[in-house]
């Protein structure tokens, strides 16, 4: 860590605002970059204390830019405030001072979130801070190692909340403990909490109140325990240290398989129980439903009904509203993504009525792609209490511990895509809940010219003979799939079943490249330029829309390459390449050069210089590549000499330095005695320059040739046409003379910036998304397809044509584009219709003698960037015609007339059934005419 003196506020003179944020700065450099697992990070409030400090020690940084650590940066919104800071308030962040952890720490808020709510800090920081404003109070956590690798270093700011019970006393204890303490330590710490023997105590993974597993490997972390956020440790004292049970609690005597003693347990299942009072199924097989009877024996256990609810999480905060169906969730630390992707199934009818009733037999316990039947009861139990009369919001934690079970991807408290936990949630529920208990393997036969008819029925009944669940009844379709080969012209179709279907948001059927054009005549300097091409178009497309827009003349040729990392990365001149291929955050240069002859050598320039501060006479012999590569020939008759290549390179590289004088010999690189001067006749100034660089050539061999002396001696070249790599070596006293610029940084095919307020506004029809969703396009080269005829894998184009409409049709609006780099997001408004959704001219099937019409009940919305964003749900109450909004806990009556926004995600569109809707001989409803979808 830096070496830095503390300054007190009550020991020495006071620092100006721009001392302390070079202090502070220079100790956040020091401690960022030494950071290790183990080390303390402080959380500090944002809103209460650290934007008002940054605005204070940033007065004389207003109109510049922060040097140094990130967490210095200017918030945009910022208000200059000359004004010191008062002592350090972390109120905010905390339910109350006397409110603990278990482990003396004071416990903070549960949704707490990074950059809105508070700044981490490390320990060097947080102290300098604390001895100049004081206040507090701490908040330390740790940083502990994550990833797959375990090398990646996070800062726990929320370690695990466990439920410690013991038996048979009945005491209960919460604790705060890392996953990454060891088996030993929580063992340790029981022990601790309630005074018991350490040898007379074993504890388990109490997971869904059942005894999951004995944890007796005391050196494993609870990370790799697979201990989640508020689950249940079971902490059993024994009588003695052979493991006799103290009480007769802990004992069960089986009889014909039935556990009487089980059902006294004090640690009941809070979902058996609820289940069983309510006179549903018990939840697990060969539970005894004598329940009533046994409990009544049971006056005296710690344990009530009423606490047992309280478990679930269950708060005394009310929810606006007496109707059913109007129960919040709670949030518990950035899982809005969660609670509005759960409201939409629970409101979804189908599925209302369906957990409400006995779903019990139909739950498939031994399907090895479901899970045990643990999520249909997890999800079917939250369901029932969301639709119980008079509850209050309920915090789904047994719930998300059983999703962080069998989708890890979802532990912790980050944000997710509630999309992804959409489609994860009814693929499981699907396998809890498939009523086929034994797959058959069937083998799909191809179409050979059968009616698609008969071909889409056989498809179908092949998936309910595997795949048969309340969840294929009501959401699953089939749409056609048509491939063609773009060699033999074979055309396979199949048919194949959807749970969503995911729309593109781009209205456009065409889309903007920018490319940098070089033109190697020491004319011109490179220039950007941006063409729109078709969006599923080709490759020589864009050679076409290039060679177009840079004036390419018939002596010419035009060569495109992607560059990554100052070097070719691959050469785009396949023409039927598919331009989807091409990222947005890719870089892209166009070489314009004389058309290939036989007596002209191709050649690949790559730039060099040494490192900053080695100097233009070091001995190390360490180059880096920097800039752009460069494309040029040398044309030659009998033979071509290294002179031939220097002045080559020289030409191409003159505009670059802007006409100046450079005759100036200092360093070897510019000379005025021995080298061609490129005067007049090559179109530039009048000021005579001459250039000469190190230029080595690598051979055949990957020897490297130095062409920088003996400019008369012949270049041995290849008889092929390949081209010969020649690298360019640069002096530091070269490229400060150089307008670098022209070529050190490609521009983006496509920038995601600001989105302007038009943009942002400018209706798309759900009907133009489903068009482009159903568009022929071409296959990416990864989903390349094997022709049966031609016998190899083909890059085919694609047509996609609905067949089969589900009950409920999910769409889901693909806002988030996803590059190597980074994920961006379309704030694009999608006009949706509320009712009156016809599909009836997008299904291929004809045979219908009914409008495909479907009405709009429920969508989540999105709001906000990629980091901080929030999810929220509006759903209609079908019983009372009426749209609400489900904020989290929050539930408000809305108008119909805000339920559309920029920010929808997910729709849930269910069927229209009606006489009304039967169509007539020509396709229209009865006395109306016939009308276009997007006219609707």
């Amino acid at each position: 860590m830096a070496d830095v003196s503390m300054c007190s506020s009550n020991g020495g003179a006071e620092l100006s605002p721009e001392e302390e944020r070079v202090l502070i700065r220079d100790i956040a450099l020091a401690a960022e970059a030494n950071s290790k697992e183990g080390d303390d990070f402080f959380l500090i409030t944002q809103r209460r204390w650290w934007q008002h400090w940054i605005e204070y020690v940033n007065q004389e940084q207003q109109n510049g830019t922060n040097e140094g650590s990130s967490m210095l940066n200017i918030h945009p919104d910022a208000v200059s405030s000359s004004k010191r800071p008062a002592g350090i308030d972390n109120s905010d962040l905390i339910y109350d001072s006397t409110s603990h952890d278990g482990n003396g720490s004071v416990e903070i808020h549960d949704s707490l979130l990074e950059g809105r709510d508070y700044v981490l800090l490390p320990q060097d920081v947080w102290n300098q801070l604390y001895s100049w404003y004081g206040g507090g109070p701490p908040l330390a956590r740790k940083v502990i190692s994550s990833g797959l690798s375990q090398t990646e270093l996070s800062v726990e700011v929320y370690p695990l909340r466990l439920q410690l019970l013991v038996m048979p006393k009945g005491d209960r204890s919460t604790i705060r403990i890392s996953k990454k303490e060891t088996i030993g330590e929580l063992h340790r710490r029981a022990c601790e909490i309630f005074y018991l023997n350490a040898e007379q105590v074993c504890i388990w993974d109490y997971y869904g109140h059942r005894k999951h597993a004995l944890m007796n490997d005391m050196g494993k972390t609870l990370d790799d325990a697979n201990i989640q956020m508020d689950q249940d440790i079971l902490v059993e004292v024994l009588s003695n240290v052979n493991g006799t049970a103290l009480s007769g609690y802990m004992s069960s005597v089986h009889n014909n398989g039935s556990a009487k003693k089980e059902a006294t347990s004090i640690l009941l299942e809070s979902s058996k129980l609820a289940l069983s009072i309510a006179g549903g199924f018990p939840a697990s097989k060969g539970a005894s439903r004598s329940c009533s009877s046994e409990i009544s024996q049971a006056q005296n256990m710690t344990l009530t009904v009423r606490e047992l609810d309280n478990t679930y999480g269950i708060t005394g905060v009310s929810t606006r509203g007496s109707y059913v169906g109007l129960t919040g969730l709670q949030n518990l630390g950035n899982t809005c993504f969660m609670n509005s992707a759960i409201q939409c199934l629970v409101h979804t009818p189908e599925f209302a009525k369906y957990f409400r009733e006995d779903y019990h037999q139909e739950i498939n316990w031994q399907n090895p792609f479901g899970m045990v039947g643990e999520l249909a009861l997890a999800f079917g139990d939250l369901l029932r209490k969301l639709w119980a009369p008079g509850r209050t919001p309920i915090a789904p934690r047994p719930f998300k511990a059983k999703l962080a079970r069998f989708a890890p991807q979802f532990s912790g408290y980050n944000q997710h895509d509630s999309q992804e936990l959409l489609a994860f949630l009814l693929d499981g529920l699907h396998e809890d809940l498939n009523r086929v208990k034994q797959k058959p393997y069937i083998k799909s036969r191809d179409a050979d010219g059968r009616p698609d008819e008969e071909v889409a029925d056989e498809y179908w009944a092949n998936h309910i003979a595997r795949n048969d669940s309340i969840i294929v009844d009501v959401c699953q379709g089939q749409y056609k799939s048509t491939l063609v080969c773009p060699v033999c012209n074979k055309i396979s179709v199949t048919f194949d079943p959807f749970m969503y279907l995911s729309l593109p948001l781009q209205s456009a059927t065409t889309r903007s490249m920018t490319l940098t054009i070089f033109t190697l005549d020491s004319t011109t300097s490179p220039f950007p330029c941006t063409v729109s091409v078709p969006k599923h178009g080709w490759c020589r497309d864009l050679i076409q829309a290039v060679s177009t827009a840079c004036s390419l003349k018939t002596h010419e040729d035009l060569k495109l390459a992607e560059v990554r990392n100052h070097q070719f990365h691959r050469f785009l001149d396949d023409p039927c390449m598919p331009l989807s291929s091409i990222k947005d955050d890719d870089r892209i240069a166009a070489y314009k050069i004389p058309k290939f002859s036989k007596n002209s050598l191709l050649l690949r320039l790559i730039h060099r210089c040494r490192p900053q501060g080695t100097g233009n006479n070091s001995l190390s012999s360490q180059w880096n590549a920097f800039g752009v590569p460069l494309i040029t020939s040398v044309p030659y008759e009998d033979s071509i000499t290294r002179g031939d290549i220097q002045r080559e390179v020289q030409k191409i590289l003159l505009p670059w330095f802007g006409g100046e004088n450079l005759t100036q010999d200092t360093d070897g690189d510019i000379c005025g005695d021995h080298v061609t001067d490129l005067v007049k006749s090559n179109g530039c100034p009048s000021k005579t320059m001459s250039l000469k660089f190190s230029l080595q050539m690598a051979n055949g061999s990957n020897e490297l040739i130095d062409l920088s002396s003996k400019e008369g001696k012949s270049v041995r070249v290849a008889t092929s046409s390949a081209p010969a790599v020649v690298y360019v070596d640069w002096s530091r006293d070269l490229i400060e003379k150089c307008n670098t610029n022209y070529f050190e940084n490609l521009p983006e095919v496509f920038k995601y910036g600001h989105v302007s307020k038009k943009a942002r506004t400018e209706p798309l029809s759900l009907y133009t998304c489903l068009e482009g969703f159903l568009r022929e396009e071409p296959l990416v080269p990864e989903d390349m397809w094997y022709c049966p005829q031609c016998k190899e894998r083909r890059q085919a184009s694609k047509k996609l044509d609905l067949w089969r409409l589900p009950e409920v049709l999910v769409i889901h609006l693909k806002r988030f584009s996803y590059s190597r780099s980074m994920k961006h997001k379309l704030e694009t408004f999608v006009n949706f219709p509320i009712r009156d959704f016809d599909l009836t001219n997008y299904v291929a099937n004809k045979n219908s003698t009914r409008r495909q019409l479907y009405e709009l009940y429920a969508l989540t919305n999105h709001y906000g960037g990629m980091g901080s964003g929030h999810y929220t749900a509006h759903i209609k109450l079908l019983e009372e015609n009426k749209w609400y909004n489900f904020d989290d806990s929050h539930i408000s009556l809305i108008n119909e007339d805000d339920v559309k926004s920029a920010a929808a995600y997910v729709l849930f569109y269910r069927r229209v059934r009606s006489s009304d809707n039967v169509l007539t001989s020509n396709g229209a409803l009865p006395n109306e005419t016939k009308t276009e979808p997007f006219q609707t």
